[in-house]
C-alpha cells in the first residue's frame, strides 16, 4: 500500500489528453484523495506534445512530485520526453499503436496495451483514453465503478449508451492489464482516503469566484493564455447576477473600460498576462491620477515578448511595481495557494475602494492553471466594504462650487462620488488637478496631491502579508517565495530539516508596498537567505534587498527554463549553501 501516488498522461494535443486526466482525477478526488495536476501544453491549437502530470496523495500537497510512478504514452514522444522522470519501479503503459520502444537506460516496465484498438472494437477510437483509465485502475487495483458518476456527468447529455460504451472501454483496458501484469509486479495499491468531499479547481476559477463573492459585477478582457479561463468563468456566471462580460477588440479598451465601470460604481475586473499589462500600463496610470478604483489580474507567463507563452514564469514583479510612467500608489498581492487565490481576490476589491487605487493580483501559470484540492471555502469571511463612498445626501456647496473630490485629508483618501449625485459635480482628467479635479500646474498643489496620493498606502492593512512558518528562533537558512513556489519549498524545507538544517520559510503575499516589518525579523535571524523564484535576474530577490537589506545574505536560486520547481531542486540547491 502507498500514500502517494504520481501518474502522468502523455500525447499530441487533440488527442484526448487532458480529459483523461481530469475523468482520473475527478473520480480520486470524489474518493476524498488530495491532488496536485499540471499540465504542459505547447502553444498551439492542436498537434505537439502535451502531458498532464496529477499526483494523488492521503495528505495535502500543493506541489507536483519529483519521480512518476505510472506514465500512460498515446505515442513514443511521450516515453522519449517523460521516461526519466520514472523511478526504478515505475510503469509504462503505452498504446501498442505505435508500438511502442523501451528506452536502454531505464528499469521501469513496459506494457503495451491497444488502447487505439480496443476502443474501436467497442466503436471509436475517440475512447481510448477510457482504456487507458481502465489500464491505470489494473495497476493500482482500483474498482472501476469509482468512475461511473463521473462518465455519467461528463457524457450522460449524449444519452445512456455512449455513457455505457465508455464504461465498457474502461473495463475492457482493466481486464487486457490485469492479464498483461505479471504475478511478481508489485500493484501500486493506495491506501483508502478520508472520503471527505472537496473541492478541485484551478487558480484561475478561483479568482474568478473571488471576483464574484467580491461584489464584482462586470470584466472587460481580451483573450490570453493563461488568464483566459477567469474571462471563460465569469461569461457563465455573471449574467445571473445581474452582471455582464465584454470581450474587448484589445488591452487598453479591456482597462479603461474596467476604469470607467468603477468609477460609475460598479466594482470591475479586467485580467490578462505579461504582454497585456504592458498595453494596459498607461491607463492603469490614469487611474492611479484619477483614483478610480480598478483591480487587475496578472498570470504571469515566460516573456519577453510572446516568450513561452503556456510555460510557467514569475518575471512581472518589476513591472507590476514600477511599470507605469511616473509615480502612483498601487498595490500588489500575490496568493501562493487556490484557496489564496479565492480570498485575496476578493479582498483586492476592498482595497480598491478604501484606498482608491489600482490593486493587482499577481498569479503565475502554475497557480493560475494548476488543479488542485481545496477546502471548502469559506464564504463568511468575505466582506464588502467600500471606504469613502458617500452615499448619504451631500449638502449644497456655496456658490455652485464643485465638490472637493480629491480633497486633502490626512490619511490620504478622498471623499468618493457615484456621478450624478447631487452636489458632487467635479472635474475628473489625467492631468495634475485641484482638490475639485481642475487641472492645475501649481507646484504647491502638484507637492500636496502628490503627497496626499501616497499617505494612502503608508498604513495599508492586509491580513498576512507574510505568510510565515518559522519553527526557529534562529535559523541556519530562510528559504523566501511568492506564488506557486510554496508548495515545493515546504517539502524542500521538510527534507533540509531532516538533514540537521535548521529552516525557516516566508512566502511573501504582499509584493508591494513591501512588508518589510514582518520580513526584517525572520532575516535578521537567518544565517543565509534562499530566494526561490522563476526568473532570470532574481527580481523578489533584489526587492528584499532594496526594501530589508542584508544583502550579503541573500543567494538567489533562479529557474527560468519554463518548468516550475521540484522540491528536489530546491534541497539541493540550498544544501550548496552549505
Amino acid at each position: 500500500m502507498i500514500n502517494q501516488l504520481s501518474w502522468k498522461v502523455g500525447g499530441q494535443q487533440g488527442e484526448g489528453i487532458e480529459s483523461t486526466g481530469e475523468i482520473f482525477s475527478i473520480a480520486l478526488n470524489r474518493l476524498g484523495y488530495y491532488l496536485y495536476g499540471y499540465r504542459h501544453f505547447s502553444s498551439r491549437i492542436k498537434g505537439g506534445h502535451t502531458n498532464n502530470k496529477i499526483r494523488v496523495s492521503t495528505s495535502q500537497i500543493r506541489s507536483i512530485s519529483d519521480d512518476l510512478d505510472i506514465l500512460v504514452a498515446f505515442d513514443q514522444e511521450t516515453i522519449d520526453l517523460n521516461y526519466k522522470e520514472l523511478h526504478d519501479k515505475g510503469i509504462m503503459i503505452a498504446d501498442a499503436k505505435f508500438d511502442p520502444k523501451q528506452p536502454e537506460d531505464t528499469n521501469a516496465a513496459l506494457y503495451a496495451v491497444p488502447f487505439t484498438e480496443i476502443a474501436t472494437e467497442l466503436g471509436t477510437s475517440l475512447m481510448k483514453n477510457m482504456v487507458a483509465v481502465g489500464a491505470t485502475c489494473a495497476v493500482l487495483n482500483l474498482d472501476i465503478k469509482v468512475f461511473e458518476e463521473v462518465v455519467q456527468e461528463i457524457f450522460g447529455r449524449k444519452g445512456q449508451q455512449v455513457v455505457d460504451k465508455n464504461m465498457e472501454a474502461i473495463q475492457a483496458g482493466f481486464d487486457f492489464m490485469k492479464e498483461k501484469l505479471s504475478d511478481d509486479v508489485e500493484l501500486m495499491e493506495l491506501e483508502k482516503a478520508d472520503g471527505l468531499k472537496r473541492l478541485f479547481m484551478i487558480g484561475n476559477d478561483a479568482i474568478a469566484l473571488g471576483a464574484l463573492a467580491g461584489g464584482c459585477r462586470f470584466m472587460a478582457a481580451y483573450p490570453i493564455t493563461p488568464a483566459s479561463e477567469i474571462m471563460e468563468y465569469l461569461i457563465k456566471k455573471l449574467p445571473a447576477l445581474g452582471g455582464s462580460v465584454i470581450q474587448t477588440e484589445d488591452e487598453i479598451a479591456a482597462v479603461t473600460m474596467a476604469i470607467g465601470a468603477n468609477y460609475a460604481g460598479v466594482r470591475s475586473l479586467t485580467a490578462s498576462a505579461g504582454p497585456g499589462l504592458s498595453l494596459k500600463m498607461e491607463a492603469i496610470g490614469l487611474s492611479g491620477i484619477t483614483e478610480t478604483p480598478l483591480v487587475i489580474v496578472d498570470t504571469q507567463r515566460g516573456g519577453p515578448s510572446t516568450g513561452l507563452p503556456t510555460k510557467q514564469e514569475q518575471s512581472d514583479l518589476m513591472a507590476m511595481i514600477y511599470g507605469t510612467h511616473g509615480e502612483i500608489p498601487k498595490i500588489v498581492l500575490a496568493p501562493s495557494t487556490v484557496q489564496e487565490a479565492f480570498y485575496d481576490t476578493a479582498e483586492a476589491f476592498n482595497l480598491a475602494e478604501e484606498y482608491q487605487c489600482p490593486v493587482i493580483v499577481l498569479s503565475d501559470l502554475q497557480l493560475s492553471l494548476g488543479k488542485q484540492t481545496v477546502e471548502p471555502l469559506d464564504f463568511s469571511k468575505v466582506e464588502i466594504r467600500r471606504g469613502k463612498l458617500v452615499t448619504e445626501e451631500l449638502p449644497e456647496i456655496e456658490n455652485k462650487g464643485y465638490f472637493k473630490r480629491f480633497e486633502v485629508t490626512e490619511d490620504g483618501v478622498s471623499p468618493r462620488v457615484i456621478p450624478g449625485m447631487k452636489n458632487g459635480i467635479h472635474h475628473v482628467t489625467g492631468v495634475e488637478h485641484d482638490e475639485t479635479g481642475k487641472p492645475s500646474e501649481s507646484a504647491a498643489n502638484r507637492n500636496a496631491q502628490m503627497d496626499k496620493r501616497f499617505r494612502k498606502i503608508e498604513n495599508i492593512k492586509f491580513n498576512t502579508p507574510v505568510h510565515k512558518h518559522a519553527p526557529h528562533e534562529e535559523a541556519d537558512l530562510l528559504i523566501v517565495g511568492f506564488n506557486s513556489t510554496r508548495g515545493a519549498i515546504e517539502e524542500a524545507m521538510s527534507r533540509l530539516e531532516q538533514d540537521g538544517i535548521k529552516v525557516n520559510h516566508a512566502q511573501v503575499r504582499l509584493i508591494h508596498p513591501f512588508p518589510t516589518d514582518d520580513l526584517l525579523p525572520l532575516v535578521k535571524s537567518a544565517k543565509k537567505i534562499a530566494v526561490v523564484e522563476n526568473n532570470a535576474t532574481g527580481q523578489l530577490a533584489n526587492i528584499m534587498k532594496m526594501n530589508v537589506g542584508h544583502a550579503e545574505k541573500v543567494h538567489k536560486l533562479l529557474k527560468y527554463d519554463g518548468n516550475p520547481f521540484l522540491p528536489h531542486e530546491i534541497h539541493t540547491k540550498c544544501k550548496e549553501l552549505f
